[in-house]
């Protein structure tokens, strides 16, 4: 699905559009619908990166940055890239990371994550938090992750989810389809991108099916934490080693 449905133009080209369209009430708006839980989901997303002891953090779809933002001060040896499509989104995201005197911690690109400028194997850890859903071709993305992690290289996802507990299902339902298009048009002045945004959740692959595309692109030791009943998930998975025999 497209957010705008605009002839002749893809998803990828739409997205784009519709986070230049609504940079400037991203934040607020983002915080306001999750009542600040993303902010609990994404820390949890820090300290399972942090384990990892990385040098070098790619951010996909970066945004506004709070991820890269909340990496880089917990890990501050570690050097974040934050690549987002949307050049009005990295320039919130600019303004954000100078704020916080974080300028030599995170460098931030306008890029594409069906072909990423970045060489084969050089990436600790790579991150995407609710941006998978919005890849015009997911398969070509996870590939381009692969490629760009080390051997050994981990990769973690946080995204929404469509929640299997039926009552907690139609009361996210309800909440998502009827109250954040209607805030979200008011204050944004996009409210196509509020009805896509909610719908392209319940249009994302199943947990287990998002799993088997993280295999299917070579990724090994896949596994997910569903998060605040199931509202989202987190999902962890790395790079195989390649063992060289004599």
């Amino acid at each position: 699905m497209k957010p705008y449905n605009i002839p002749d133009r893809t998803k990828k080209e739409e997205v784009q559009l519709m986070f230049d369209n609504i940079a400037p009430s991203y934040d607020r708006l983002n915080h306001i619908f999750s009542f600040s839980i993303d902010k609990m989901w994404r820390r949890r997303v820090v300290n399972i990166v942090r384990r990892e002891k990385p040098e070098r953090i790619l951010d996909i779809a970066t945004g506004t940055a709070d991820l890269a933002i909340a990496m880089a001060k917990r890990m501050p040896s570690a050097r974040v890239m934050g690549v987002d499509l949307s050049e009005k989104m990295l320039a919130v995201a600019a303004e954000k990371v100078a704020r916080q005197g974080l300028d030599d911690h995170i460098a931030l690109y306008q890029g594409d994550a069906e072909q990423l400028e970045i060489e084969s194997g050089v990436i600790d850890v790579a991150t995407v938090a609710f941006g998978v859903r919005n890849f015009g071709d997911m398969e070509r993305a996870l590939g381009e992750v692969w490629r760009v992690l080390r051997e050994g290289g981990e990769f973690v996802v946080l995204e929404f989810s469509t929640p299997r507990n039926a009552l907690v299902r139609k009361t996210y339902g309800l909440y998502s389809k009827r109250i954040m298009p209607s805030v979200g048009g008011m204050v944004s002045h996009d409210k196509k991108a509020y009805d896509y945004l909610p719908a392209s959740i319940s249009e994302f692959p199943e947990p287990e099916r998002f799993m088997d595309m993280l295999r299917e692109a070579g990724f090994e030791e896949c596994r997910r934490r569903s998060q605040s009943f199931g509202i989202a998930q987190i999902y962890t998975c790395r790079k195989p080693v390649t063992t060289k025999t004599e």
